[in-house]
């Protein structure tokens, strides 16, 4: 059976580009597997493309292609790289997205090289080829050369003192959820059995616990819980939250202990 292709673009749904892709796929592999995880990233967004891939992969097969199409054309020196990481392969731009996804260096990086560019839309040559010979049973280090330098961006971090964490948003939701980077590891091992209160972007907006689901605030009111992802999120039971207080990627959120 031939592996899986996973495709993950900023694309908006009404253009050609992901029938296009599919098509030259499906021109050498009618029986090619390419499963569309999304084509919602905002343009050119690579912190989102990097936390929506990192939370996906682990749900597939080992042994899948995942394909990264989010500001793919490369600037000067960048080019496109196959990384192998947890037995899974990605397809994208060296542009840093790899280094947002993995906090350790993957098991391998290839560079690839092709010339079957096509400047303005390197997804439909290069990457094409790639899952093309991919899907032929091509070994990995035929495409190109390995190698260890690869753009490395690093994520943003919380800041931690002894009594306050200060956190961002990284992503929100479709229902208007807002998720940090604050792990329940961390807010556990910052707390330890003080009492706290959650600032949500300024002082007026205040939470006092943490819940255990979306139902333990009464409608209309804001709360915070850990999600399935064991980060921490603000929401709003029955309300977007993210849409109410104007919350974006990089608002802050701020845990003080007391």
């Amino acid at each position: 059976m031939k592996p899986i292709i996973t495709l993950t673009t900023d694309w908006n749904k009404h253009d050609y580009y992901a029938g296009a892709f599919k098509g030259r796929i499906l021109q050498a592999h009618e029986d090619a597997r390419i499963v569309e995880i999304t084509h919602r990233i905002r343009p050119l967004n690579i912190p989102e493309a990097a936390f929506i891939l990192r939370n996906t992969y682990g749900h597939y097969p080992r042994g899948t292609l995942h394909i990264l199409a989010v500001k793919s054309v490369p600037e000067k020196q960048q080019g496109h790289i196959l990384v192998e990481k947890d037995g899974h392969y990605f397809l994208g731009t060296d542009n840093g997205v790899f280094g947002l996804m993995f906090p350790n260096a993957p098991d391998r990086v290839i560079r690839i090289e092709m010339h079957n560019a096509m400047p303005t839309f390197p997804t439909l040559g290069v990457f094409t080829d790639v899952a093309r010979r991919f899907l032929s049973g091509k070994a990995p280090e035929s495409m190109g050369s390995e190698q260890t330098d690869y753009y490395r961006r690093i994520p943003l971090r919380p800041t931690i003192d002894e009594s306050v964490i200060i956190g961002r948003v990284v992503y929100i939701d479709s229902f208007h959820n807002a998720i940090t980077n604050i792990s329940r590891e961390l807010f556990q091992r910052v707390a330890g059995q003080r009492k706290y209160q959650i600032f949500v972007q300024s002082n007026s907006n205040k939470i006092n616990r943490i819940s255990q689901s979306y139902h333990d605030a009464p409608e209309g009111e804001l709360l915070a819980l850990f999600n399935s992802l064991e980060l921490l999120e603000i929401a709003m039971n029955g309300g977007n939250a993210a849409q109410i207080l104007s919350l974006d990627t990089d608002s802050t959120v701020r845990i003080r202990f007391h």
